[in-house]
């Protein structure tokens, strides 16, 4: 748990190590997930290819979603596309 200091908010270091537990704890569990899923297809009797085409696939359009909501991003604001998400 984060302490606070005494003016309410975080020094520099506690917000460091906030935004790392939180990337590494992402980065976990979209790893884990990933796994599942291709564990998944692998028993359901995809071939290699066949996954990594599924995967290919799910990156592309990752991208191409970071893309135009970047944009948007860019034209409206951040507030909108926090909004909009």
């Amino acid at each position: 748990m984060t302490r606070l200091n005494g003016s309410g908010s975080l020094s520099a270091l506690q917000q460091y190590g906030v935004v790392t537990e939180a990337y590494w704890t992402f980065t976990l569990s979209d790893g884990a997930l990933r796994m599942l899923v291709l564990f998944h297809f692998h028993q359901l009797g995809y071939s290699t290819l066949d996954i990594a085409g599924l995967f290919l696939f799910y990156e592309v359009f990752g991208i191409l979603t970071n893309l135009c909501w970047g944009w948007l991003g860019a034209r409206f604001g951040l507030r909108f596309t926090l909004w909009a998400g």
